[in-house]
């Protein structure tokens, strides 16, 4: 049989529950191999985008759940990172976990994932690790922008002095709902709670403005204790206190004379719920094929 004569091949009954084809040339029988002429980084490449299972893709192409699984642990994915560009870049960190002590650190800015690593915990070494890996792949940094884990911004302004730093707002205003619920019960809570309101439209001296005179005036309702000597409103007194610690790194994107510093890690969030949306489908992957696919979907991700 002449391989291009396809003129000649037509379907001869099934075998198995697979289409068998015969040459009317030569006689030939066979069974069509490429199953729709899919290659197997083919099928894993619909099976991590899609919205396919294991199972309903097994029965659109025609093999069987197994020989998926054999196939698709064969191929293999390598990361694929953006190139670094001749300017400095603003950088946003955020990670995301799957569960206990199973995570990834994720570095992003323009709109790409520049490098990502899987993690335990976030932790500051985790961090410098990423950070190095960075610098080696020749990247400059404008600003940072952090969801305001303790020690990193010192860690920061230890390694990179003079560079800007900017806290998430929306983990600072998550940071303030935990401790006041959304139901405050007291007047200094709701007071505060309608100052996080619209903070992140204010401009950074009517927002320090607003806390300074907050904290005025429940000075002493937030200095009351109780009769075994401990404060009584210990979350206000940890919302104030985190207010004041991280407000020098609140507002750091409106500072004039740097431009398009990211106010928020949403960036990130935002890529997360993408991805995990894709691997949400495919539910009881063991560690080593969730972050396969999750160096397949952030690579595809960055390309063109």
């Amino acid at each position: 049989m002449i391989k291009n004569d396809v003129q000649d091949v037509i379907k001869n009954r099934h075998h198995r529950q697979r289409q068998q084809y015969r040459c009317q040339s030569c006689h030939y029988q066979f069974i069509n191999q490429t199953r729709k002429g899919y290659a197997i980084e083919q099928l894993y490449a619909i099976y991590a985008q899609g919205k396919q299972t294991r199972l309903e893709l097994s029965s659109q192409i025609g093999y069987s759940r197994r020989y998926l699984w054999q196939k698709f642990d064969d191929v293999i994915v390598e990361p694929m990172y953006a190139s670094p560009p001749l300017d400095p870049v603003n950088l946003i960190v955020d990670a995301t976990f799957f569960g206990r002590a199973d995570g990834v650190l994720v570095f992003r800015a323009n709109r790409e994932h520049l490098y990502w690593q899987f993690i335990q915990s976030e932790t500051i070494d985790e961090m410098n690790r990423g950070v190095d890996q960075l610098g080696q792949m020749g990247y400059r940094f404008k600003s940072v922008t952090l969801d305001g884990k303790k020690g990193m911004i010192k860690r920061f302004q230890a390694r990179y002095q003079g560079l800007p730093i900017q806290l998430c707002q929306f983990h600072q205003a998550q940071i303030i709902r935990r401790y006041l619920t959304f139901n405050p019960k007291t007047e200094c809570g709701h007071y505060l709670k309608m100052i996080m309101k619209d903070f992140t439209s204010m401009p950074a001296h009517q927002f320090q403005n607003l806390i300074i005179t907050w904290a005025e005036i429940y000075h002493d309702f937030l200095a009351e204790r109780n009769e075994q000597g401990q404060f009584k409103h210990r979350r206000l007194r940890s919302a104030r206190r985190s207010l004041f610690t991280n407000m020098p790194y609140l507002f750091t994107y409106q500072n004039d004379l740097i431009r398009a510093i990211p106010n928020t890690t949403n960036s990130c969030d935002g890529s997360f719920a993408h991805w995990k949306q894709k691997i949400k489908i495919h539910h009881g992957l063991k560690k080593h094929r969730r972050h396969k696919m999750i160096n397949f979907l952030l690579s595809r991700f960055n390309l063109p």
